[in-house]
């Protein structure tokens, strides 16, 4: 019998690209293995249709914001993965959210692809799809063990009567091409006061003990670095700084990394002296503050940025403060909020959003450098490249605040007033670990500490620490005697689990007998922290402080995370 004959090639239906050669790693999960999570959900998916496929049909990207319309517009998906091992495998999992139960009760598309490049199809037409089908939610790549790495692409092809435009190939990045130097150059807003900066390099020089930290949100965490804790701007930022000193990145420079996704500067005021100064263990040299795509969330629209800015560059340390404004993929970001505060400080400023956005708009050949689907992970975060070139942008200001003259004098924050609002400059935050020994705390049904938290690479780590570890939880059918404790305080925060489980819920918070907040912990649909005001602009005076879950709600969960105060006795 002669060899098997191939069936005929199948006719290519049109198609586009929501990855392309996206770097993925696998995150330590249970039993050894290794994940990775691709987020679409929140845009993400829309995003990139557009962005990675250059889908303009408006009426297209309508239909992948339901799974309804993605059955309606998708045939099948093709995935492939390319790794160092071409005899291993990935598994690609393509999970939909459910209506009521968002991550159990919806239909998840299974694919084994091998890693040596091969396509392979997922065809939809053959999947039992849930009757809870909501939206689609996430792409999850699972690996045999943890630390493994792969690029993956993954194509959308399309039913009868749509159309995809060319997918055409882009041209490598060039990081020596004369016009990428340009382009950083682009980013320097202000060089700013560079004293303390120049100080802080002139100590990592003469061997001295220097810490270099950042605070953010999910970019500074590293989200779409691959690997997180190498590859993102804070990390690569470091290297350059240790570079410019003349010293090894395990010399005399410490790297403290103190990004948490999806939360704004109001969550940032808590974390400060957790998360950075760990409690009065580290002293900082030099901060950089990266909010300008999160505070969309800081419900007092730059007050609480400003008050952190001068909780730091006023405390521990007396650090420099360098504000980076990184950008989103629809050029979305509030550095026009921001930047008034940093003059007047007199503090440098560096703008991704000037760096990238205006040659996004270039053609080849006419300034442009890097392509949009190239510098971006995903609507949100920034790629390999993308946190390179962050990176870069912050090295530009380095070396320019290294051959500047150096000033005779800091910027006096101090005595500056402040542009928004020095209000929360002096918040103190505390746990159940911490609790002020005049508070007579009451934990009433909230005995439990709940372990599901929010979880994110700290520094060098891969393996993930957990966000405000010291909570009081209120777990199920457990009663409703309210959480209590007195405090003297002229503002006063609340810190809370957000989450997308189905037993999450309300709670209410009163402040001497009056209600004054209601918290919905699924409002944002996923686990994490999140900061509100109960009060604030209030004599400052001794308050009793209640919390209890919300009437219908006595049987569900809620998790306080903590309290941030501001008073003169702190």
């Amino acid at each position: 019998m002669g060899p098997k004959a191939p069936k005929d090639p199948t006719k290519k239906r049109p198609f586009f690209y929501i990855m392309r050669g996206k770097n993925v790693a696998g995150s330590p999960a249970e039993g050894g293995k290794g994940v990775q999570f691709l987020y679409m959900s929140d845009g993400r998916l829309l995003s990139n249709a557009k962005i990675v496929g250059g889908i303009e049909d408006e009426s297209m990207i309508e239909l992948l914001k339901t799974v309804e319309g993605f059955r309606k517009l998708v045939h099948s998906i093709g995935i492939e993965a390319m790794a160092e091992d071409k005899d291993g495998h990935v598994d690609f999992v393509f999970q939909m959210y459910g209506k009521e139960d968002v991550y159990g009760g919806g239909t998840c598309l299974k694919q084994r692809v091998t890693t040596n490049g091969m396509e392979h199809i997922l065809q939809l037409d053959q999947v039992q799809w849930s009757e809870q089908d909501n939206v689609p939610g996430q792409i999850r790549i699972h690996f045999e063990t943890a630390g493994q790495m792969a690029e993956i692409t993954v194509k959308l092809y399309l039913n009868d009567g749509y159309e995809a435009p060319e997918q055409e190939e882009e041209a490598k990045v060039d990081l020596q091409d004369p016009l990428y130097q340009q382009m950083l150059k682009g980013s320097l807003v202000e060089l700013g006061n560079v004293k303390r900066f120049k100080r802080a390099l002139a100590k990592a020089r003469a061997g001295e003990k220097v810490t270099f930290g950042f605070i953010g949100g999910s970019i500074t965490q590293g989200a779409g670095a691959v690997p997180i804790n190498t590859q993102c701007y804070a990390y690569k930022t470091f290297q350059a700084f240790c570079k410019l000193a003349e010293k090894g990145t395990e010399d005399n420079i410490q790297y403290v990394k103190a990004g948490v996704g999806g939360t704004p500067s109001e969550l940032g005021l808590m974390r400060y002296e957790m998360d950075v100064l760990n409690y009065g263990e580290v002293t900082p040299d030099i901060m950089v503050i990266e909010y300008a795509v999160n505070d969309a969330g800081d419900e007092t629209e730059g007050d609480c940025y400003d008050s952190l800015i001068r909780k730091i560059y006023n405390g521990p340390g007396k650090p420099a403060v360098i504000l980076l404004f990184s950008v989103f993929a629809d050029d979305y970001n509030l550095q026009e909020r921001m930047i008034p505060i940093g003059k007047a400080y007199d503090l440098p400023m560096v703008s991704v959003k000037n760096a990238v956005t205006p040659q996004f708009y270039l053609k080849a050949g006419q300034g442009k450098v890097i392509g949009k689907g190239q510098f971006f992970y995903d609507c949100y975060h920034p790629a390999n490249v993308g946190h390179t070139i962050m990176a870069d942008c912050l090295n530009y200001f380095m070396e320019a605040a290294d051959a500047a003259n150096e000033p005779e004098k800091d910027s006096d924050i101090s005595g500056t007033p402040a542009p928004k609002s020095d209000e929360f400059e002096n918040v103190r935050f505390f746990d159940r670990k911490t609790v002020p020994q005049d508070a007579n705390l009451s934990e009433g049904d909230f005995k439990g500490t709940d372990t599901q938290l929010q979880y994110v690479e700290r520094d060098l780590d891969l393996g993930g620490t957990a966000e405000f570890p010291n909570n009081w939880m209120h777990a199920g059918d457990c009663g409703n005697k309210a959480f209590e404790f007195d405090i003297k305080a002229s503002a006063l925060f609340l810190v809370y689990k957000d989450s997308g489980e189905v037993n999450a819920g309300e709670a209410l918070v009163y402040v001497d007998g009056d209600e004054v907040l209601r918290v919905n912990p699924r409002e944002v649909g996923w686990t994490h922290c999140n900061a509100l005001i109960c009060f604030r602009n209030r004599e400052e005076k001794l308050c009793h402080v209640e919390v209890k879950m919300a009437p219908g709600h006595e049987t569900k969960d809620f998790t306080i995370l903590g309290f941030g105060y501001v008073s003169k006795d702190n």
